[in-house]
């Protein structure tokens, strides 16, 4: 799982993060758009801090892609976004792993290990 995906600061490492899965054996991947939860504050004051010149606009972003939020709490989309920022992040996604897993798959689950009660 790549995770969190913070539109503006990691999300450009996408493709180097799937090469390097891939180079490590992986077989699949998946990503998970930051969500902010609970105190906010935390994350916002060491982005501010952190990041003067970019912060704003990674703020921003981060509620684009939650409907205006930091946080959503809407099944089906508070972990992968909406809008344009989010679509962007999917295909970026989609294009890596598709260049660096294509043709690879998660392996059968072998049931025999597990015994019964």
């Amino acid at each position: 799982m790549t995770a969190p995906i913070i539109p503006g600061l990691n999300s450009d490492e996408i493709p180097d993060i799937i090469k390097e899965v891939a180079n490590r054996g992986g077989v699949t991947a998946g990503y998970t758009i930051v969500r902010l939860t609970g105190d906010k504050k935390y994350f916002q004051d060491w982005l501010y801090k952190s990041l003067p010149d970019a912060a704003d606009k990674i703020w921003n972003q981060i509620k684009e892609c939650h409907g205006g939020q930091v946080n959503d709490s809407r099944f089906g989309t508070r972990m992968s976004g909406e809008g344009k920022i989010a679509e962007s992040i999917k295909q970026l996604f989609k294009m890596a792993k598709k260049k660096y897993m294509s043709g690879r798959s998660m392996p059968e689950y072998d049931f025999s290990v597990f015994k019964g009660r």
